[in-house]
């Protein structure tokens, strides 16, 4: 029996309870977790493997490698900058899964708050596979409304993510 490792989830995220959940999970062969976290984990790289990603920046100084607690901001789905803050970081080792969490906001009208989590898990799969997760909470009007799209362009949006990051490791 094999037993996969679910996201970390603070109670006012929990899926389900927010205006828009998303989750988009690859299993794959000829990537290592090592390649994976080490693209996932460094901005630098994120805008050439996927295009919905722009302005990404570090306002209290630090990056482009995302750790516990630094902030930054980034834009995407056609939002303006994102403020967010790593919420989780662990590193992958043997036997233990890589965690990444970001909070990210969007202050404003009623209508223009945004609130989200989105959290990764990395981890090694028997059979030199590799499982990468990405789940996103999102809480508030511009959340309702993406979740009303058919197709939702957050589930897309993250699976090309997923793709992109999946390519940039091979």
């Amino acid at each position: 029996m094999t037993t996969q490792n679910a996201i970390n989830w603070p109670e006012r995220y929990l899926p389900g309870t927010g205006d828009n959940f998303v989750s988009n999970e690859v299993i794959v062969k000829g990537v290592t977790v090592a390649r994976v976290w080490q693209h996932l984990t460094d901005t630098s790289t994120w805008e050439s493997y996927y295009d919905n990603v722009a302005d990404i920046s570090f306002p209290n100084g630090g990056g482009p490698e995302l750790k516990e607690d630094v902030v930054f901001s980034f834009g995407t789905f056609g939002f303006p900058p994102l403020d967010a803050r790593v919420v989780e970081f662990r590193a992958p080792a043997p036997g233990t899964p890589g965690r990444l969490s970001w909070t990210a906001r969007q202050d404003g009208t009623p209508e223009e708050r945004l609130d989200v989590l989105h959290a990764w898990l990395v981890e090694d799969l028997d059979g030199g596979r590799v499982r990468i997760l990405t789940q996103e909470t999102q809480i508030g009007r511009p959340a309702a409304d993406l979740a009303k799209q058919v197709p939702n362009p957050m589930l897309n949006g993250h699976q090309a993510w997923l793709d992109g990051l999946v390519s940039a490791a091979a």
